[in-house]
């Protein structure tokens, strides 16, 4: 029986709309930075994107009296798409097995996405361009032994370059710093209730669990600590892609596994292939703050 998010064609099989719907959707869950900045339109040959640099200021007025005038300054940023793509290479038995093919597919393909924007963002990875901002150079702030006072100085921190923290990005191992994390009581700080080992909101803002903001402590003379996080003005960043994501199915083409050429076709072998083209910009890198360990 044919199970109805896929169909076959004539050379093998192609995704519905409706399963490359949930697969995007499932990327964006996946991605910590996409949870947390908001989405705009991205438009192929990119946007420029209006970046608001200063505030009003209001002031009290006499009945009659003239009212006082304030501006706000406004600079701009172009957001262009860059592609992050990934295959993955199957044996022809899945297409007999559409159950395990889609759970293979929505299951890796969106964790490879999600993981590469989200290290990107964390200077783990090249930013595409220099149109693509990174937090690589971000204000990073130790949450040491006292971590409750640590992460309410990186509050201040962002409070100092006039941004409003408004949500935390933390890896596995950040999320494992905080369980442990308990008042002069033994009480734990940070988890839901008696029980829980969830850690949902952190000084009252929303917690996303990413994988891709891990960031390894390196040795050596340009040695670096391990980051555990990342806390920021979120809304005043911006992430964008173009037609969300696209998937594609060949067993004709020839794909690199391991260094060696493969033929599909002579292997008995399909590859899937998964891409989006996105892009991420900041307002201030001065409104976010690199946590370590």
């Amino acid at each position: 029986m044919t199970d109805p998010s896929m169909t076959r064609k004539s050379n093998g099989l192609d995704l519905t709309p409706e399963t490359q719907a949930e697969i995007w959707q499932s990327a964006k869950y996946e991605s910590a930075f996409m949870q947390l900045v908001p989405e705009i339109k991205l438009p192929g040959n990119g946007v420029r994107v209006p970046i608001i640099t200063g505030d009003p200021e209001a002031a009290w007025v006499d009945e009659g009296a003239e009212k006082p005038k304030s501006g706000v300054g406004f600079g701009k940023k172009d957001m262009l798409p860059y592609t992050i793509a990934v295959i993955m290479p199957f044996s022809n038995q899945f297409k007999r097995d559409y159950g395990a093919l889609y759970d293979q597919v929505v299951a890796k393909g969106p964790q490879a996405i999600a993981r590469t924007f989200d290290k990107t963002i964390m200077g783990l990875v090249d930013a595409p361009g220099s149109d693509f901002d990174t937090l690589k150079d971000a204000t990073q702030i130790s949450l040491g032994k006292d971590v409750w006072k640590q992460l309410n100085a990186a509050d201040d921190s962002v409070s100092a370059a006039d941004g409003t923290l408004d949500g935390w990005a933390m890896s596995t191992q950040g999320r494992s710093l905080l369980r442990q994390a308990t008042d002069n009581n033994g009480r734990p700080l940070f988890l839901d209730g008696i029980g829980s080992s969830d850690v949902s909101t952190i000084l009252g803002n929303p917690v996303r669990i990413s994988k891709g903001v891990h960031v390894p402590a390196t040795s050596g003379e340009a040695s670096t600590k391990e980051i555990l996080g990342v806390g920021g003005e979120f809304a005043s960043a911006a992430w964008g892609s173009v037609e969300g994501l696209q998937t594609s199915i060949s067993d004709q083409a020839t794909i690199t596994i391991d260094g060696k050429s493969v033929n599909l076709w002579e292997h008995n072998m399909f590859a899937v292939r998964i891409e989006i083209e996105v892009g991420f910009r900041l307002r201030d890198i001065n409104r976010f703050v690199l946590l370590t360990a």
